[in-house]
């Protein structure tokens, strides 16, 4: 097996057009057979969707059509985490590979260094073009400024913005110091737009193309009004774990998440059809997933940067007919934010950089087996915004198994939960006398996680001044 390639390597390769197979003609050998076609990678990431908001994971209200038959022909990670859950940390871990307190991405609206080979500068290494649209969130620079090509990662084709909610006046740029106005609402128009290059770029070189949207995070009421009038709050059921002085509020917002989500179903429809018509299902690893979750009322919560399932678990599908078959399974060991790059890397056969601190577990999505994995770290390391605050946010470090949640503040044991026996985490078991072998077990696992990572689970403060970020009030990086 070749030995994994550190940034410079994979640059020099790149830029000496060495390609997917690094088969370059030596004299006097005869010359190397042509490597296998690699798949196209398809993307899709939408932003704070929680994993149990889709009918294939019991949401009776949520209309999901397509993603429902996706799920039935894709492996269905039921557990996958997003170890910092809120926006910029997974998308660096995403880009990356690595861990928050390794790439510095802990918190909002910072920018992430050129440091470690990113996801596309390795596609590209492997003879991919790689392609971009949507939200990027990973440039710290003004959420509406224009993103030079040197701070993007590697990705050639590009239609992106920073940051923005407001889904039915947005815009973009391309190569171009340009402002460009995306037309409607902004997930239906990336779509369009990632199916045109899906059209001209199927049966050339492979390509990797990854589709960023911007709902159904907030502000709720905002998706087109044809998807509003689907859903009415008061006829919504709602999850057990809402408190009664939280349902009028949940009620209202999630009749409009699920409006999102409606029309983001449609979006993934228009995605699907497309790989098909264009004769590249069968080779094309399409990816659905999101960076965090949703409180949406549970606990009393909203938002993200929370310990709890509807935080930090997401939905992940992967679909692959050509190496995983046509028939969909489920996949149970908790994988991170960190190890989908590396995974999905895996699946494409491309070689992973040895910057890479993930795991890959496409084995695993062969069923195939692959590395141990016990449990997916999660964490806050620096709790930002005034709703945050308001609603308790702190430091945290924890663990989220297979069964299991245990959390840890700076103060000590924080939360435990047994989310088979509870599944809406109404019980915590921290401290209770009949858990304690079991919250024993569940704090060794944390401890070899925060060694494994080298992480002191300090005070944010610590972690802000060894990065240089400037926080406000609030503790959030101005993006103004």
């Amino acid at each position: 097996m070749r030995r994994a390639l550190n940034r410079r390597e994979f640059l020099m390769a790149a830029g000496a057009g060495l390609g997917a197979a690094w088969v370059a003609a030596v004299p006097g050998r005869a010359p190397a057979v042509a490597a296998p076609r690699k798949p196209n990678l398809v993307f899709v990431l939408a932003d704070q969707w929680r994993a149990q908001t889709a009918g294939y994971a019991g949401a009776p209200d949520a209309r999901t059509p397509h993603l429902n038959r996706l799920a039935r022909a894709s492996i269905n990670f039921t557990n996958a985490v997003s170890c910092c859950p809120v926006c910029s940390p997974y998308r660096a871990c995403l880009m990356t590979g690595r861990y928050p307190l390794t790439h510095g991405v802990f918190m909002n609206d910072v920018c992430l260094s050129t440091a470690a080979v990113s996801i596309a500068q390795a596609f590209h290494g492997a003879g991919y073009d790689t392609a971009y649209l949507g939200k990027w969130h990973l440039d710290g620079h003004g959420r509406s400024a224009f993103i030079p090509r040197e701070r993007r990662q590697g990705f050639a084709f590009w239609k992106v913005l920073e940051c923005t909610h407001d889904y039915n006046h947005s815009c973009y740029y391309g190569d171009e110091n340009k402002k460009l106005l995306w037309d409607g609402y902004d997930a239906s128009a990336q779509t369009r737009a990632a199916q045109r290059y899906i059209r001209e770029h199927a049966g050339q070189k492979p390509f990797a193309l990854i589709l960023s949207w911007g709902p159904p995070h907030d502000p709720y009421q905002t998706a087109p009004a044809k998807y509003r009038a689907m859903f009415t709050g008061a006829a919504l059921a709602l999850r057990p774990n809402v408190p009664g002085n939280a349902q009028a509020r949940t009620r209202t917002d999630a009749a409009g998440y699920y409006a999102h989500v409606a029309a983001l179903d449609e979006c993934v429809g228009d995605l699907l059809a497309t790989v098909k018509e264009s004769g590249i299902e069968g080779d094309t690893v399409f990816v659905f997933t999101s960076d965090h979750g949703d409180m949406l009322g549970s606990q009393g919560q909203t938002h993200k940067q929370r310990p709890w399932d509807e935080a930090i678990r997401v939905p992940l599908l992967i679909r692959y007919p050509a190496a995983l078959g046509a028939g969909g399974h489920v996949v149970d060991a908790p994988i991170n934010a960190p190890d989908l790059m590396p995974t999905v890397l895996g699946l494409c056969g491309v070689e992973i950089p040895r910057t890479v601190e993930g795991l890959d577990l496409s084995g695993l999505a062969r069923g195939q087996g692959g590395p141990p994995v016990e449990a997916a770290l999660i964490m806050c390391v620096q709790p930002f915004g005034q709703w945050t605050r308001a609603q308790g946010g702190r430091e945290y470090r924890g663990v989220r198994t297979r069964r299991y949640t245990f959390v840890r503040d700076l103060q000590g044991p924080w939360l435990l939960y047994d989310n088979e026996q509870d599944p809406y985490q109404m019980k915590n078991l921290v401290n209770q006398p009949g858990a304690a072998a079991l919250q024993a077990d569940l704090a060794a696992i944390l401890a070899r996680k925060l060694q494994e990572t080298r992480d002191e689970f300090l005070p944010g403060p610590t972690y802000l001044k060894k990065w240089g970020y400037q926080v406000d009030a609030s503790g959030t990086v101005p993006y103004a």
